[in-house]
Order: structure tokens, then sequence, then C-alpha cells
């Protein structure tokens, strides 16, 4: 990323969770740890299924006496209503503030010319009351600015951040290995664990029970984890969701994307998968690259 381009990422949602029992409530449903979540620490995690199977995808950061939820739009009104759901008699208030913050993205370089800046993925300041971190998920994936909407261009002016090509970031994110978007498509497809939440830093193996807990901890100890997801490189023709890749006739994986930044749920280890090949489907030839931060 150019460390003057800031990409904002009007695809994005904010909720805010509030309330004595937040923190509780929030242990209770994520994969991650919520005690990892302080004024300079956000963290990545998500909301699976009793099986462990991928609901929802969010980073939460400390915000005031509560949490912003950062997620992708497309999944915060399914997400509020599934928090809704458990709420129960929680002392909670969860509320949607996508009309009134905006979330921007840029680069890392930049994160680190700020003042007590720590090269840390999830590492958390303020710019004013506003709060910046680096993307707990991966730092090459740069940092985040949630601000309120009205301050915006002024902030980016003072920052002396210039707004660029939200396609530039959503290609680079792909390239990397991880989905920019299109994340419902993923809903109940694959569980959270094949989702590399591992190394994405969005699984906590040593905090207690979660929905989904039981299942993504068998396939972790038991050794099962033998499908990954991960990015399509299209070399000629188009793909469909939902349907086959084969290698020599071998189906080797699942197309779960489709559209721009297309993602297949692999069986990585598989004698027939082999990076270095060229697969297809039906109508199209592609490749397949393990990211470099996936190391087995």
């Amino acid at each position: 990323m150019n460390i003057k381009k800031v990409y904002i990422l009007d695809d994005r949602a904010i909720l805010y969770i509030n309330g004595e029992d937040a923190k509780e409530f929030l242990q209770n449903l994520i994969s991650n740890d919520i005690n990892k979540v302080s004024d300079v620490n956000s963290c990545f995690t998500s909301l699976l299924t009793p099986q462990g199977k991928f609901l929802y995808e969010f980073i939460i950061i400390k915000h005031k006496s509560g949490y912003l939820i950062d997620c992708e739009k497309s999944q915060a009104d399914g997400l509020f209503k599934q928090l809704s759901i458990y709420k129960l008699r929680s002392k909670v208030e969860i509320l949607n503030l996508s009309n009134e913050f905006i979330v921007t993205a840029f680069s890392y370089e930049k994160f680190l010319t700020f003042e007590k800046a720590q090269d840390i993925p999830g590492f958390t300041l303020k710019y004013r009351e506003d709060p910046i971190f680096l993307d707990p998920r991966n730092k090459k994936l740069g940092a985040r600015l949630i601000i309120n909407l009205e301050k915006l261009y002024l902030s980016l002016k003072k920052l002396d951040l210039h707004d660029a090509n939200l396609s530039d970031y959503y290609s680079y994110s792909h390239k990397l290995g991880i989905v920019p978007k299109d994340l419902n498509k993923l809903q109940n497809k694959l569980f959270g664990i094949e989702c590399n939440y591992e190394e994405l830093n969005g699984i906590d193996f040593k905090k207690g029970c979660y929905v989904g807990q039981e299942n993504t901890a068998r396939i972790k100890l038991k050794n099962k984890l033998s499908k990954r997801l991960l990015p399509i490189d299209i070399i000629k023709g188009e793909l469909t969701e939902g349907e086959s890749i084969f290698y020599k006739n071998k189906e080797i994986g699942k197309v779960l994307i489709d559209k721009e930044y297309p993602f297949a749920l692999i069986k990585y280890l598989d004698e027939n998968f082999n990076e270095n090949s060229d697969f297809n489907t039906k109508e199209a030839s592609i490749k397949i690259e393990k990211p470099n931060w996936i190391k087995n």
C-alpha cells in the first residue's frame, strides 16, 4: 500500500455493544478471548453455529464503556439479529451506528509514523477520540481508523491521506489470501477453523466455552483440519458458486465465492493438490495458491 493512500471502506458497518454484561456476553459467544480487547489492543473474531460452522466474522475495538464491532455491511443485519437472539436477559444494549461512523484503511507504514504506535497486529491507539488499530488479522493489511462521518475528510486532510480506489484494497486483500467481501456466501458451508482463523488470530484455544467451541477444538486437537479456504486466480473462463474444482478429473475443492475476488474450500493436504499445478472447473482454468502465512 502507498503510504499516502486511504481506502474508505463504505462496505463496512459498525455495531456498538454496551452495558454492564457486555464483556461476559461477548465472551460466551465469540471464538476469541474478549479479555484481549483493551484501549491498546483490538481483536479479530467470529461467531459460529453450535456445530462450529462459519456465520459471521468481525473486529472488536474497545470504545468508551463498550465495544465497537467492525463487520461487513452485508452481514450487519444478520449479526445484529443473531446477537439480539442471544441477548436474553443480559444487561446489554446493541446499536447499529453505521450511519454515524465510517471505517477507513491505510498502510502499515503510515501507522508506524503515529506517536506510540507499536508493530503488533491489533495494537490500538487514539487519534483524538477515534480508534486507529493495526489490522489484527495480518499487519500487511495495514491499519484502520474508525471515525465519525462528519469528521472524516478534515481528519484525512490533516493526516495527509488521499482517497484511493477501494478495488485496489480488495485486490490486495485477495492476493494476500484474506477474504475482502461476500462473506455471506460462506455461511454454514465450512467450519470456522477452515477459514484459517487460527493463523489470522481469530481463535483462542485456551479460553472457555463459546458457541461452536466443541467441534473447533476437536478438529484442532485431533489434527483433522484437511480443508482450507484459499484464494482463486482465474486464468481463463468463469466460475460458478458451488461448482467443483478438479485436478486431472480428481475433485480437490469447491468454489464458495465466485465473483471478483473468488475463494474456494480446498483439500489442501490431498495428494492431488499442488500449488504449482493448474486446476479446472467446468468452465474455467484456475490457479490456487496457499498464502505464505499458512505454515502447514
